[in-house]
């Protein structure tokens, strides 16, 4: 089911305009004089994932496929930004999941996470959102996401620790039940 899309218009470079000089900022000088419709072009790209799901990303990139071994896409990058903050957090994403007759267009993987990182997000959420989201969509055996990411809410502001690590998993069906899939997994990821 989509989530319904924020609506942008022509109000976005004002407000971004307002923020600015509220911050003290003079809007006319030429550093920033562009800078609102930049701001607003770029939130509207980091949040598009609004109004999209993983059988958007997916499409009819679904196969037949009499294949029930482990299929693992590691090292997806990730940009989202902290819903509290507005800050970026960045890392890497691995999927993995248990065919169950149909296998998916692997470019769908990084595909679907992108979908669930282009919102206002916490690292939590997100990794629920991409599993249930191949879940819902592949009905697998099972599917397993780790994320790693580092978070500027927490290294630029607050308590400072620069590259501190967040890492985050949801496991369902398989690989929440069968400690041994879920081993197999965590050992994939960890091999470089």
């Amino acid at each position: 089911m989509s989530v319904p899309r924020p609506r942008f218009d022509d109000r976005l470079p004002a407000l971004v305009s307002r923020l600015l000089g509220a911050l003290g900022e003079d809007t006319g000088r030429e550093g920033l004089v562009d800078t609102p419709e930049r701001v607003a072009r770029s939130l509207r790209h980091l949040t598009e994932g609004y109004g999209l799901d993983a059988a958007d990303a997916i499409g009819d990139a679904l196969f037949e496929q009499a294949y029930d071994e482990m299929v693992v896409v590691k090292d997806i990058q990730l940009y989202s930004l902290c819903e509290h903050h507005l800050l970026p957090f960045f890392g890497v994403c691995h999927v993995a999941y248990i065919p169950n007759g149909r296998v998916v267009g692997l470019s769908k993987i990084p595909r679907v996470v992108d979908v669930y990182s282009h919102r206002l997000q916490l690292q939590e959420r997100l990794t629920r959102e991409i599993a249930e989201g191949f879940q819902q969509v592949l009905r697998p055996q099972g599917v397993a996401v780790v994320i790693e990411a580092r978070h500027l809410c927490m290294e630029m502001r607050g308590v400072e620790k620069p590259g501190s690590q967040t890492l985050t998993s949801c496991m369902l069906g398989a690989f929440r039940d069968d400690q041994r899939t879920r081993t197999e997994f965590l050992e994939l990821i960890r091999s470089r």
